[in-house]
């Protein structure tokens, strides 16, 4: 897994998995360029990033714009010339069922999730195209595959989201870009400290996380950092089209 003169573009990278992965690509010899949609954040990892040793930029923009998701491929490119490497990554969670939540929220979900990973993907494979290959991570859920309960939208975008990989990979295997799709299960991200730390029993919401989860424990970043690394790296050129669940066994 070495990415030594590999060029790395990950999206929502300003904290958790995006955070984690950015950061361990840097630590592996790649040149990072961080994309977040909060500056503050952004401009932290990219400063973890340049700590490992490696080159990197920061890109703000929401990768659900069109023109955004342009700029942050070009200003990638720009850098360092080319891009081996997307992880789609940036995606948020909206909760609510299909009777009680809200057409606004849905809509939202969808735009960031999927059509975010759309816009990137187009703009990051026709620069794969003429460099004349990559490889391309898409972040999806173990919800794209195991029910949830208060997760309606969530769940399926990231269902499109395993489909579109499948898609992409049958579309492009012609032109040597590899596009596979890790689906983490619950894991300690800022987020999820977020939610237990504001929950009426903080303890109880604690608990309740890690009582679906077969491990007895919540994932950890960098646990779904290396996974996504091994997606990406030489050793497993061979690795296609494939959905990766690493979802501490929720999945068995």
């Amino acid at each position: 897994m070495n990415f030594s003169n590999k060029a790395v573009l990950v999206t929502g990278a300003g904290a958790g998995i995006g955070r984690a992965t950015a950061v361990l690509f840097a630590e592996k010899g790649a040149k990072v360029a961080v994309n977040a949609l909060t500056p503050n954040r952004g401009a932290e990892t990219l400063e973890l990033v340049r700590k490992a040793g490696a080159e990197g930029i920061f890109v703000q923009g929401d990768v659900s714009v069109a023109a955004d998701a342009e700029r942050i491929v070009r200003e990638t490119v720009d850098a360092f010339g080319r891009i081996d490497i997307l992880v789609n990554n940036a995606g948020i969670v909206l909760p609510g069922r299909v009777d009680n939540m809200s057409e606004e929220d849905f809509d939202r979900t969808m735009r960031v999730n999927v059509k975010g990973t759309f816009l990137i993907s187009k703009y990051a494979v026709r620069q794969m195209k003429k460099q004349g290959g990559g490889v391309i991570v898409n972040n999806a859920s173990v919800a794209a595959l195991k029910g949830h309960t208060d997760r309606s939208a969530y769940s399926a975008s990231k269902g499109a989201i395993v489909s579109l990989t499948k898609a992409m990979a049958a579309d492009y295997v012609k032109d040597n870009i590899r596009v596979n799709c890790v689906c983490p299960g619950t894991t300690y991200t800022p987020a999820i400290e977020d939610k237990i730390r504001t929950a009426d029993d903080p303890e109880a919401m604690s608990a309740a996380f890690v009582a679906r989860q077969p491990m007895g424990r919540l994932g950890k970043a960098e646990e779904i950092a290396y996974a996504i690394l091994f997606a990406c790296c030489d050793e497993a050129a061979y690795m296609n089209g494939s959905i990766i669940p690493i979802d501490g066994g929720m999945t068995i």
